[in-house]
């Protein structure tokens, strides 16, 4: 069968290989990239026009930047095609671009606010550890709209993007997205409301599970004295989009990356055959899954999600490297950027789960100083990270332990930016039963 990997969580299953194959056009590995060439070799710059790529950074930069600028932060120059990837594509590849160009931090002048882009690990534990210099800022005013004052974005007043959402088409249809999700967690919430009222439930501290019913929803009314309805909702949804977007991201990135390594996909397999005997993943088994558990972490290296994270200065401040930074300085982690720096990383580009120790600790921000941040770092660091690694290992080592997996030639697999790094046109896969091989037979006889 082809499987299209466009989100591992919602797997849509195509015709078998015999039956034609689908419309999408399929060709070599590769990213839309910023740095495309005019592909009219005679055609001149027009520096002057308005139509000219350097007309937006000159105008932003005359808005937004200082012309006392003491930062000692080079300032990027964004052209035209720049923008449209910063706007509506991978974010991420112009940010590593102006890397390679500018250095480990530089200053982005595209829209009504200019960014400070980090790219050394240095100055992100700088900004992640000190909450009360940096807050979540920018990113918890653009999501407050489908997350409320859920956990994942609540510190604080929160600011919402005003009269936009009557006005762009995008917006409005976001909106009325976010409003039937809202609905339907919030007639879920007045359900299960009901349902532990009317049976008087409360959990002590030996019961955390209603074995009729082991929903987290119902754990977390029967668990407090007093909840507000709308906190619950915005919590699920931080939960729900948080947690299912992420994880399924991973999984597909992850799948790509073994079809593309026979070697790492045998030895996978091998590990899965080995410790699960055919029978089904345990908690027990996930401290065995060594090298699955890499495969997963090198995944989150090279596909990070999110790809970059936004912070905001409450105050003024000195970065490592002695970058001045003013309050309300809008700053840019780009976790991609870091994670694929070969001034950071041995062999950066390439797939290698056995750069991390398979004997130690599983890799994070602290055993590696903050040159791995897949699930941020400092205070507000993500919540679910534990989780959501249980539930990655896990879902990888089950379809490893059953299908066999290929990609089908000649796709053109390109990136673009969500809350995560999707495809732009899905993934495809050829799927197969696969039979695990018996090497536990002499041990069971």
């Amino acid at each position: 069968m082809l499987c299209s990997l466009h989100s591992f969580s919602s797997l849509t299953l195509l015709p078998s290989p015999s039956s034609p194959k689908p419309t999408t056009p399929f060709h070599s590995f590769s990213i839309r990239a910023s740095t495309n060439k005019d592909p009219n070799p005679n055609s001149k710059p027009t520096s002057t026009s308005w139509v000219s790529p350097d007309w937006l950074t000159s105008l932003t930069r005359s808005l937004t930047l200082s012309k006392n600028d003491d930062s000692g932060i080079p300032v990027a120059s964004a052209k035209l095609d720049d923008v449209s990837d910063l706007l509506g594509g991978a974010l991420f590849l112009p940010l590593f671009k102006w890397m390679n160009e500018y250095g480990p931090i530089y200053r982005l002048a595209a829209g009504p606010r200019d960014f400070v882009v980090v790219s050394d690990p240095a100055i992100a534990k700088h900004v992640l550890r000190n909450y009360g210099k940096y807050a979540k800022g920018l990113v918890a005013e653009v999501s407050e709209f489908l997350f409320g004052s859920g956990f994942a974005i609540a510190e604080g007043p929160l600011w919402t993007v005003d009269a936009l959402r009557k006005i762009i088409p995008r917006q409005i249809k976001a909106e009325k997205a976010v409003s039937i999700i809202r609905n339907s967690v919030e007639e879920l919430i007045a359900k299960c409301k009901a349902i532990v009222e009317a049976e008087g439930e409360r959990i002590d501290e030996e019961e955390y599970l209603n074995e009729s019913d082991p929903s987290i929803l119902r754990f977390l009314l029967a668990s407090r004295e007093e909840v507000s309805s709308i906190q619950l909702r915005d919590d699920l949804l931080s939960m729900l989009v948080a947690g299912h977007e992420t994880t399924g991201s991973v999984l597909t990135w992850t799948l790509y990356l073994l079809s593309k390594d026979p070697q790492s996909l045998g030895k996978a397999q091998e590990e899965v055959d080995t410790v699960l005997q055919g029978r089904r993943p345990s908690y027990d088994d996930i401290k065995d899954l060594k090298f699955l558990t890499r495969c997963i972490m090198e995944s989150l290296r090279l596909f990070p999600h999110p790809p970059v994270l936004i912070r905001r200065a409450q105050v003024a401040d000195v970065l490592p490297g002695n970058y001045r930074v003013n309050p309300g300085q809008d700053i840019m982690i780009s976790v991609y950027n870091i994670h694929r720096s070969s001034e950071v990383w041995e062999r950066a580009e390439e797939f290698s789960p056995e750069r991390f120790d398979m004997e130690g600790p599983i890799p994070n921000e602290t055993n590696t100083d903050f040159r791995f941040i897949p699930f941020s770092g400092g205070p507000r660091k993500c919540v679910g990270d534990q989780f959501a690694l249980l539930e990655a290992i896990v879902a990888l080592a089950i379809f490893i332990q059953h299908l066999n997996f290929e990609l089908v030639p000649d796709q053109n697999i390109s990136m673009t930016t969500g809350a995560t790094i999707h495809t732009t046109n899905g993934l495809y896969m050829k799927l197969s039963q696969r039979q695990a091989k018996s090497v536990f037979a002499a041990s069971s006889i």
